[in-house]
């Protein structure tokens, strides 16, 4: 029976131009996972959206001149080209914009206010007196307390990762003016995250099979209590305050709207299902599970104030796990969008073909640390790896195949000892692969798909088939149809990754059908192959000054 397997995605900000950390770290993860996890045959949802409110967006607009929905479209169109030229391959990629986010995050918040989760209080801000408003988190920089980055945003440290009120800085200034800012009374709604410091510890104490640094990381947090939140800014971008308590010129802010997202996105896609009532199945059944892929960043969000918040607002399901990457480094920096370190999506697209990023930046995964990433290393992987080890021995299969046998799959004689083997040995892949999805080990499940293609290559290289058919066109016969068999599971095994070079492989050998090897069906027409990747020239790619 099939379960049904949320795969929540980190919400992007429609703020600037993602980078290939960005991909890493969640992105090319989650459609990995997802991929898999259809072909294992469960009932996958797979959501997010560019997110619409953040601050870094009226930020962009306020230096360029022009509207916060110019931004917004400029990017969210730029991120929906480029997730179909990488494949992703999402049930419903949506935007905090919508109607629908709207009314689901006002649900929330008055479920929220109603169980009483949510207080008024008045606080100090900073207000920026030159320009006379006040000034949500990320308007102001200064240094940061932690590390003394000259640099930090009001709401986190890029330097080390610290998340961070804006009044916590030394040496305050306004984006807007430069000057400096003074603090001032405000009211505003806050969410009691301290109600649910006990059972959010609980939680986590119930977790297995987490990452050590999620669980950790996010633990220190408990240990420490968890603080009450402002959840409404002085800013009217954004969601609207279901209630007036507060007066005009406030919105619901981005850090509790954003996880509000997951939930929104999921009655979206059953309203455009015809079936409202759809995504119950991920959310409210005991036997559903869920998967939020986020970067390190994200931790304190998603492991701690998302599961206070579901359980504040009634009965939806928790994370089932929180498989957040560390970071992704660029010649030893942090990639960074804000800090334009790192190569953007798309100057690696228009570097590389879709599955050679995808396979690299798979094969260095930031799963247990942060990795680095280059292009001489990405052209080094696909070279050596991907088309030494897999695309030249489909090539070569493929082509012994069409020349030796009537360009067609024929019926083998009976099968060698090697040959079963082999065959033995591919179909036990799939459980060693599948352990490995199943505890979000992605790196290690690449590794499996890579050793059974060097299997193949081994045994190549041991009966050598090319030199059989012409003593025993039979024999040789055999041991091809055997290789080709390999491959046709092999190819499965590397389906999660590659899903454009194993789409070309269906059209040619059949489609894949489940988690598994599917016999190759007899007079099966074998063209002349082409090759599935092109091998890497760093010579000629144009990689201007960086």
């Amino acid at each position: 029976m099939s379960d049904p397997i949320l795969v929540a995605v980190a919400w992007p900000y429609a703020s600037g131009s993602r980078h290939l950390g960005h991909l890493a770290g969640a992105y090319l993860p989650a459609d990995v996972f997802a991929r898999y996890q259809r072909l294992a045959g469960h009932d996958v949802l797979m959501v997010s959206g560019s997110d619409v409110h953040g601050t870094p967006i009226t930020v962009r607009a306020d230096d360029e001149g022009v509207t916060p929905d110019d931004i917004v479209d400029r990017y969210h169109n730029e991120f929906v080209r480029q997730w179909g030229e990488l494949g992703i391959s999402w049930d419903l990629y949506t935007t905090t914009g919508t109607e629908n986010h709207a009314k689901v995050t006002q649900e929330m918040f008055l479920a929220q206010l109603e169980n009483g989760h949510i207080d008024r209080r008045v606080s100090e801000q900073f207000f920026d007196p030159e320009v006379e408003r006040f000034l949500p988190d990320r308007y102001v920089e200064g240094t940061c307390p932690h590390c003394s980055y000259v640099d930090a945003r009001g709401d986190q440290c890029d330097n080390c990762g610290k998340t961070l009120d804006a009044t916590e800085l030394r040496d305050p200034r306004s984006k807007l003016s430069g000057a400096t800012p003074v603090l001032r009374e405000t009211e505003h709604f806050y969410y009691r995250y301290s109600d649910f410091s006990e059972r959010v510890g609980e939680y986590l104490d119930s977790r297995e099979g987490w990452r050590p640094h999620v669980l950790n990381f996010a633990k220190g947090w408990i240990d420490e209590g968890l603080l009450d939140r402002a959840i409404t800014r002085d800013i009217e971008w954004g969601i609207p305050v279901p209630v007036d308590d507060l007066g005009p010129g406030k919105s619901i802010y981005v850090w509790y709207d954003a996880v509000i997202g997951y939930l929104s996105a999921s009655q979206e896609w059953a309203q455009s299902a015809g079936d409202p009532d759809a995504w119950k199945r991920w959310w409210e059944n005991p036997d559903a599970r869920s998967f939020y892929f986020v970067g390190k960043d994200n931790i304190p969000f998603h492991c701690l104030f998302w599961p206070a918040q579901l359980m504040g607002a009634g009965d939806l399901n928790l994370p089932t796990n929180v498989p957040a990457n560390q970071y992704v480094t660029f010649k030893g920096g942090k990639a960074s969008a804000s800090r334009g370190i790192g190569l953007t999506i798309q100057e690696g697209l228009d570097l590389f073909e879709p599955d050679a990023i995808r396979f690299a930046l798979a094969a260095s995964f930031p799963e247990q640390s942060d990795t680095e990433i280059s292009v001489e290393e990405i052209a080094r992987r696909v070279n050596e790896e991907l088309v030494a080890t897999w695309g030249n021995l489909v090539n070569r299969v493929l082509s012994m195949t069409n020349k030796n046998c009537e360009g067609q799959v024929l019926e083998p004689g009976p099968l060698g000892e090697q040959e079963t083997e082999l065959l033995a040995t591919i179909d036990a892949a799939f459980a060693e692969s599948a352990a490995h999805f199943e505890a979000v080990e992605l790196r290690a499940a690449l590794r499996v798909a890579m050793a059974s293609a060097q299997a193949v290559n081994a045994y190549l290289n041991a009966t050598e088939p090319w030199k059989v058919v012409k003593a025993d066109l039979e024999q040789g016969r055999m041991m091809l149809h055997t290789a080709l068999s390999a491959i046709n599971g092999v190819r499965v095994l590397f389906a999660p990754f590659l899903p454009f070079t194993c789409g070309a492989l269906d059209d040619l050998l059949g489609p894949t059908e489940g988690w598994q090897r599917l016999p190759l069906v007899t007079g099966t027409e074998i063209a002349k192959p082409k090759p599935l990747f092109k091998k890497i020239d760093l010579d000629e790619l144009n990689l201007g000054e960086g």
